[in-house]
């Protein structure tokens, strides 16, 4: 499996845990302007995947809780929303 599809299957598995936490999943439609009725198609969007990667990444508690859940290191999350579209870390130098 490649590197893209490991972090596809990543941001997959941290929204089907984003939709499971009844505190977070609406204010994840909120922020990102998506209805239930487009999640189905939305899951098979690696930009989407990636924005899901980053409304994790946007708080601490996140990232633990779905890591915990997963299995996964913290640094998962990051390593894998490098490799959708729209993750690369710029150069600042």
């Amino acid at each position: 499996m490649s590197q893209r599809e490991s972090a596809e299957t990543m941001g997959l598995q941290a929204f089907s845990w984003l939709l499971g936490q009844e505190n977070l999943v609406g204010v994840f439609l909120n922020a990102t302007g998506a209805d239930q009725g487009q999640l189905a198609s939305l899951a098979r969007d690696p930009v989407f995947l990636g924005a899901v990667l980053d409304f994790l990444m946007e708080d601490d508690a996140r990232v633990i809780g779905f890591c915990d859940e997963a299995g996964l290191p913290y640094g998962a999350v990051m390593q894998a929303r490098g490799a959708l579209p729209g993750g690369d870390v710029p150069n600042w130098t």
